[in-house]
């Protein structure tokens, strides 16, 4: 019997390394990974860990919501695992597919996070909505005003060198660049 670690991060800017140190900690072996929204079906580590894994085997995953994206495709993933011989623990979660109760559990649990995840994305654009609706300006700000926007399409249409004005604006020679772009003047 081998111990695996499977790990899943929603975003770029989030890390593994909570979650792959936890697997660790509880003796596995190996640790496949993936850092993509749990919406994508293109998960490679997935895949390898699903191609790796032997009969005995067991899989350790911090929670239930890192393994699969939505109700279906967790069921999916157990029972193709589980007809391999091979059984999840979630840690977090406490629970198991050892046994039929384990296995309840599971599919109750992946449909609560299925429905909790859809709640999350119904708020949060209710949110950007109610925010709209309120004149909240979405977005990140603009690098630099129209103003300036406006001072660096005059000073280069005077014939100062565009390397010259990033450096008085403290601004890149590419920013300039884009500037005059997005106004149309003729570089």
């Amino acid at each position: 019997m081998v111990k695996i670690g499977y790990g899943r991060v929603s975003s770029q800017s989030q890390s593994f390394e909570i979650q792959v140190n936890r697997l660790k900690r509880e003796g596995c072996e190996k640790v496949f990974t993936d850092k993509f929204s749990g919406k994508s079906s293109n998960r490679q580590g997935l895949q390898d860990m699903l191609s790796y894994v032997r009969e005995a085997d067991e899989i350790y995953v911090t929670k239930l919501d890192r393994l699969g994206r939505n109700t279906a495709d967790m069921i999916s993933i157990v029972e193709s695992l589980t007809k391999k011989g091979v059984h999840i623990t979630f840690l977090d979660d406490g629970i198991s597919t050892r046994g039929s109760m384990g296995m309840m559990v599971v599919t109750i649990l992946s449909a609560i996070a299925t429905a909790e995840r859809s709640r999350i994305i119904e708020r949060c654009n209710e949110g950007r909505e109610a925010a709209v609706e309120r004149g909240v300006k979405m977005g990140r700000k603009p690098s630099i005003s129209n103003a300036i926007k406006a001072e660096v399409r005059d000073m280069v249409e005077s014939g100062t060198p565009k390397t010259e004005v990033a450096k008085f604006f403290g601004i890149s020679r590419t920013k300039v660049y884009q500037v005059l772009a997005e106004l149309e003047v003729i570089v």
